[in-house]
């Protein structure tokens, strides 16, 4: 259990209780895949361009839980080199993403454009409509948490914003909490602010554990480290 001074057990998630979506790669726009053993694909670490860990029910996958309150979708994502999500649209919808390793680059109808590495943050609301495109133009694999939040209410105008995982932000999270997302109509502001009654700190452990929390007020707590989020519990993914 986590209370308010976030102190609380740790639950393990093995990744075999995720589901594991592996799509074509032309359904994004990609080239095929290529062969482990060639040029291009030794700096693969897995056969197919995408593989998605679904902690809720989510595109073809309809086994598990829907959502938990406002929290609709979490997936941890593997994208391959010189691969990545071709231009489509969202709407009525919060949208982070949590850069683990590597490079992922950003365009959008508004016409933003940006590369984040590890430890940045990217937000979105989608609002009344957004088109935008996710890819990895680096030569080395890219791993992100992306999680989707329902809005406090529809309509509302489409924003971007991000956060950059440098060095001050590393330091700011090392061993202790650092405030990374707050509610845009809240009294508190952090750096990704989105429109739902959200409070997110982040920290960044020692023996390789990296730990993320929140807090969504009038459901419990949440935790996550590229595993799992559940109620009044921290989770480790492994």
């Amino acid at each position: 259990m986590v209370d308010e001074a976030g102190n609380g057990t740790v639950k393990v998630i093995k990744e075999q209780r995720l589901f594991a979506s592996e799509p074509d790669p032309q359904w994004f726009g990609n080239k095929g895949n290529v062969p482990l053993d060639s040029a291009e694909g030794k700096k693969w670490t897995n056969e197919n361009w995408l593989k998605s860990r679904f902690h809720f029910n989510f595109a073809e996958y309809h086994g598990g839980p829907s959502s938990f309150g406002v929290l609709r979708v979490m997936n941890d994502d593997l994208v391959q080199p010189r691969r990545g999500f071709g231009a489509h649209p969202h709407r009525d919808m919060e949208i982070m993403t949590f850069i683990i390793d590597g490079f992922l680059t950003h365009k959008d109808s508004m016409g933003t454009e940006e590369t984040l590495g590890r430890g940045s943050v990217q937000f979105m609301t989608a609002g009344t409509g957004i088109r935008h495109s996710e890819h990895n133009l680096k030569d080395e694999p890219l791993r992100f948490v992306q999680c989707w939040v329902v809005p406090r209410r529809r309509g509302f105008p489409p924003n971007y914003g991000s956060m950059s995982g440098g060095g001050e932000a590393e330091a700011a999270r090392r061993d202790q909490w650092a405030h990374v997302v707050s509610d845009a109509e809240g009294p508190t502001k952090a750096a990704v602010q989105i429109q739902q009654d959200c409070r997110k700190p982040r920290t960044r452990l020692r023996l390789l554990a990296i730990a993320e929390v929140a807090k969504l007020e009038g459901y419990g707590f949440w935790g996550l480290s590229y595993g799992f989020w559940r109620r009044a519990s921290l989770s480790m993914g492994v």
